[in-house]
């Protein structure tokens, strides 16, 4: 496949739409004036302005078959036109390929953030969901739980503090690497030498960020622990990373406390006992598929039996939420085997369950590999996860899409009534700061009154997190910068 464009300012979007029908195609992207002469399968994407009004035209050819549509709008707007263009670029290749992805020409990874950004520039129900169908081409399917989300989150967002900020750690190693993962993360093995210093280092920076909030004067509301997988590490370093974050910040008003304990075999009555008595009340265990076969296809290095013996050890511990991660579309799953899936972890009755679909990133290993075959059941795995949730007492919390995601579905945090993620639904919606440390960690400062929005991003690997960490500690000062503090 060729895309070609008139314009290369037209790229991200419209590229992006192509991927929603041809995700495991690799395209060529060339600039040019005309279709003409090009052979073989192509999407011609033109935009000429003219005047006080824009033509529009777009031109598709796969196996053969042609479409194409065209139009005026009277406008040089560059999104309106943008906009436009990707909905005729939508509805012809949904024409060639037979395929209609349910979210339309949406190909960012927040769509409840649009649902809010419209409504808070005084647009109704009705209107936000006519423009959403009519200008996105989005199904009523997910329309509804966009909205349906948005509802849930009201409260949350309610409730909110500009005053208050939360803290992401990240500790990017694990015992394995999945498949289908993208993280930055290393295997404990392989990076037993970079652990004593990265926590060393870990530790010196939350001190330092504690110092610096404490001056500008913000509240800490909640924390997050991820990766990787926190709890592949030693649990004196997770105690020591634990116990330097409740000496750094004043806990007191903190609201919610996760720690990701995601990977069965690394979970140990010794390590939920540090992260209990760290102050932790919300953790995850995250089988991802409770099915042998599947766990050994992605690589991951534990066992179903194991999973439900971690999950009922920290429920002995008394965790006021746990969390589940699925996945649907696994390599070597099928309908009935994700089936046995949901149905088995809403026996267990978690307070969140989260529905995430296979997005096979660049950086994957199962990207490269060839061996399996993309599964193509994920929409229908998608939709009997979420009718069986609604059934039985779980709310959409917070929703958010990847690149590359199978059949063009959506990841779904679920929860029961009152113990939703919060820290999950300000991080998707960026409403509240977020200040990151940690190799990988991208810092979010959110000024609402301002309208501003900035990021900041620490070394990606631990290596060099180690390696940089004086130059990395100076560039948290631009957080103070950012609030008004000035440089020391």
């Amino acid at each position: 496949m060729k895309l070609i464009l008139s314009s290369l300012d037209l790229k991200y979007e419209l590229e992006a739409v192509v991927k929603l029908f041809l995700p495991a195609q690799s395209f060529k992207l060339t600039v040019a004036s005309t279709h003409e002469g090009q052979e073989g399968d192509i999407c011609f994407v033109k935009r000429e302005k003219k005047a006080l009004m824009t033509s529009l035209f777009v031109y598709c050819r796969l196996d053969g078959q042609v479409a194409n549509e065209a139009g005026v709008i009277l406008s040089e707007n560059e999104s309106e036109c943008e906009l436009k263009l990707a909905a005729y670029l939508y509805r012809c290749l949904s024409k060639l390929t037979g395929k209609k992805p349910q979210w339309g020409i949406i190909t960012g990874i927040r769509p409840v953030k649009q649902i809010n950004a419209m409504a808070a520039a005084g647009l109704t129900d009705e209107q936000i969901r006519d423009r959403l169908k009519e200008v996105y081409l989005c199904s009523d399917k997910k329309i509804n739980m966009a909205f349906a989300v948005a509802k849930v989150q009201e409260d949350i967002l309610a409730s909110l503090d500009d005053n208050t900020f939360s803290l992401y750690v990240s500790i990017p190693f694990c015992t394995s690497r999945c498949s289908y993962c993208s993280f930055v993360s290393q295997s404990v093995e392989s990076s037993l030498p970079l652990i004593p210093s990265y926590v060393s280092n870990l530790c010196a920076e939350i001190r330092y960020t504690g110092q610096l909030m404490q001056k500008i004067g913000k509240r800490l509301d909640t924390v997050y622990i991820g990766g990787g997988t926190p709890t592949a590490i030693d649990a004196a370093y997770l105690e020591a990373i634990m116990k330097t974050i409740s000496e750094s910040f004043d806990m007191s008003q903190v609201r919610e406390y996760t720690v990701e304990a995601g990977r069965a075999d690394t979970v140990t009555e010794q390590k939920l006992r540090v992260i209990y008595d760290g102050g932790a009340r919300r953790i995850s265990i995250n089988p991802q598929t409770l099915s042998d076969d599947v766990l050994k296809a992605i690589g991951r290095k534990h066992t179903v039996e194991q999973f439900f013996k971690a999950y009922e050890m920290a429920k002995g511990f008394g965790f006021d939420v746990i969390n589940t991660d699925i996945i649907a579309g696994l390599p070597t799953d099928d309908f009935d085997s994700f089936k046995r899936t949901v149905d088995g972890i809403i026996s267990l009755a978690p307070e969140n369950i989260t529905v995430h679909t296979l997005s096979i990133k660049r950086a994957a290993n199962l990207n490269h590999s060839g061996e399996y075959d993309l599964n193509a059941d994920a929409e229908k795995m998608i939709d009997y996860a979420c009718d069986r949730l609604i059934v039985s007492g779980y709310f959409p919390y917070y929703l958010y899409r990847q690149k590359d995601q199978l059949d063009g579905q959506e990841n779904i945090g679920w929860a029961l009534p009152g113990r939703e993620g919060l820290y999950n639904v300000y991080i998707m919606e960026e409403n509240q700061t977020i200040i990151a440390v940690g190799a990988g960690a991208s810092t979010k400062l959110v000024d609402r009154s301002g309208g501003r929005l900035q990021r900041i991003f620490n070394y990606k690997f631990p290596l060099e997190y180690n390696k940089h960490f004086d130059l990395m500690i100076e560039k948290k000062n631009e957080v103070g910068e950012f609030f008004g503090l000035e440089r020391a």
